[in-house]
């Protein structure tokens, strides 16, 4: 039977219904797939190389205790012997110095006061040489600078300037070791006291940890740090005074001072600096206890060249390592690599550790930033930025079109 024309109407207009809606549909499925986010490329972290290194075997004497350490570099490298507490001699004598500069201080490149000298500091001169102390001259109504009187102390580790400076800075020995006492535990130096200005009494004590803590303290005083890396020096009235530290200018040894008494035997505390990629590294060390200087300064040279070598430059990356990989869905590969090459000087077998972290990438050029790798060292973080080595491009029409399901997850 034909149809009415109704019936004709209501068909066309379901079959236009129909095919709008599929055109439609279409137009959104296209709409949908060519639109929707990409979804991020999947990481792979790449697990880095191991960079800690062996550790050093530093050539100590069998005699005596002794620590060494480096400015810089936290703790000790290492020690032998007896730690505790034990006469110093005339290393007092840089305690003497670091609390004279706290009362009165002195800049490098400063004479600083006049100082006059009396009849009473002519009594300290023969009262030193009585006990068979080391002894630099001194007259009534000579001037000195106060560097010049520092000097005078030092070089050739004067007992007396060490007592005159005192009475000139604080009005008596017993005032000096009362500020003595308080600056050593201001300084958290508790393995250290002082029964006098020079050593002489075996009561100045230290432990051979607290000197190196001294001896960088020395060395944070430009003055101090001068003074004991010079070999002589010419001083008024006195003359050419001469720094009792035979080891000073050889083997990279720059300071600092010296000791001798019979309870204390030869002792040495002692800075040196040697170049390790790029970077000075300055020792400080202490030997406490030896028969003689002779043997004393033989043990430090072996010692000194045993630890040079236990600094290393360390390569952490070179620019392009990669430390972690991209791959898309849709077939397209790139790694994060490192933007730039990174280095440190380590001592001996101090950890070394580093930790990628890649960023979510779904599109991108190479050079752009696609997280970091953090290397500690010790104490010490160095962070390198990684990039992309390449492109990561969108799939194009007939990927997306073909895989709905990935847009959607992604």
């Amino acid at each position: 039977m034909p149809l009415t024309r109704r019936q004709t109407f209501l068909r066309r207009r379901i079959a236009f219904t129909a095919a709008l809606v599929l055109t439609l549909g279409g137009v959104g499925y296209l709409a949908g797939t060519g639109l929707a986010p990409a979804p991020a490329a999947a990481v792979e972290l790449i697990e880095p190389a191991a960079l800690t290194q062996p550790a050093a075997e530093l050539d100590w004497p069998e005699e005596g205790a002794g620590s060494i350490g480096a400015v810089g570099y936290p703790g000790l490298l290492g020690s032998t012997g007896d730690q505790e507490s034990m006469p110093i001699a005339s290393i007092t004598k840089m305690v003497t110095s670091l609390v004279l500069l706290e009362k009165k201080p002195l800049s490098e490149n400063e004479s600083g006061p006049d100082i006059r000298f009396t009849d009473e500091d002519v009594d300290i001169y023969y009262d030193v040489l009585a006990e068979d102390g080391s002894v630099a001259p001194v007259t009534a109504g000579m001037v000195l600078s106060q560097r010049e009187a520092f000097e005078a102390m030092l070089l050739p580790s004067a007992n007396n300037y060490s007592i005159s400076l005192a009475i000139w800075a604080f009005g008596s020995v017993d005032a000096y070791l009362a500020e003595a006492e308080t600056w050593l535990a201001a300084n958290g130096l508790s393995e250290t006291s002082v029964a006098d200005t020079s050593g002489l009494s075996p009561a100045s004590v230290s432990s051979p940890a607290d000197l190196v803590k001294i001896g960088k303290l020395v060395l944070a005083e430009p003055v101090l740090a001068e003074i004991v890396s010079m070999e002589t020096s010419d001083l008024p009235t006195i003359g050419t005074v001469t720094n009792t530290n035979k080891l000073l200018g050889s083997n990279g040894v720059t300071g600092m001072k010296t000791g001798t008494t019979d309870e204390a035997g030869a002792c040495l505390l002692y800075s040196a600096e040697f170049t390790v990629g790029g970077e000075t590294i300055t020792l400080v060390g202490v030997m406490l206890g030896g028969a003689t200087h002779t043997d004393l300064n033989a043990s430090i040279v072996d010692l000194i060249d045993s630890v040079e070598p236990g600094f290393r430059e360390v390569s952490l990356t070179e620019e392009g390592a990669a430390f972690a990989s991209y791959g898309t869905q849709w077939g397209q590969t790139s790694q994060a690599v490192a933007a730039e090459a990174a280095s440190a000087v380590v001592w001996s077998d101090t950890p070394i550790t580093a930790v990628p972290t890649a960023r979510p990438v779904t599109l991108g050029k190479a050079g752009d930033t696609a997280g970091e790798v953090d290397f500690q060292v010790g104490e010490t973080t160095v962070s390198v930025p990684l990039v992309l080595d390449g492109e990561l491009t969108d799939p194009g029409a007939g990927w997306r079109f073909t895989h709905p399901g990935e847009l959607a997850a992604g």
